[in-house]
């Protein structure tokens, strides 16, 4: 059951703040941008018709902790048919944006962010790799993490993700 009283009425002046969100007052949910989405065609979790509309009605919390909302593909299908000039791809760019600044991070992007923690890259260099590479006389890689866990604190991640496992 969804409470209206959750509803944030200043949601959509936030993503037509952030770069990319400018036009989502323009839309009129006319759904040809929906009509011509491939994703769409694959899944019934992605309707930017709706996600547009749940943005617009202040549904700040379903928008941001959705997982539908990364699944657009920038075809700028929908934008080149959109009477109204919204550019979607970028509007789902915005609400992505917003949506890590305020935590919700999709699942894929949790794991790698926990592998850049953990190794200091997105794929651990075991000692096979080293051997490898010393055979052919190219420098060792280093387990430094400090830098990438520094950064990660300071965007606010790294806590986050070792608050949530």
């Amino acid at each position: 059951m969804i409470d209206s009283k959750t509803f944030d009425p200043n949601f959509k002046f936030l993503i037509a703040q952030e770069p990319g969100g400018e036009n989502i007052k323009r839309c009129f949910s006319c759904g040809t941008c929906t009509a011509g989405c491939p994703v769409r065609e694959v899944t019934n979790r992605y309707n930017p018709r709706r996600i547009i509309r749940m943005a617009l009605l202040g549904m700040k919390k379903e928008v941001l902790s959705s997982d539908f909302i990364w699944l657009c593909s920038s075809c700028y299908t929908c934008f080149e048919r959109c009477p109204q000039d919204v550019k979607i791809p970028e509007l789902m760019n915005a609400i992505k944006n917003i949506a890590v600044r305020e935590g919700y991070l999709p699942p894929s992007m949790r794991s790698q962010l926990n592998l850049l923690a953990s190794f200091g890259r997105l794929l651990e260099v075991t000692d096979f790799e080293n051997d490898k590479r010393r055979d052919s006389g190219l420098p060792l890689f280093q387990r430094r993490t400090e830098d990438v866990k520094k950064i990660l604190s300071r965007l606010g991640l790294h806590r986050e993700e070792q608050d949530r496992g």
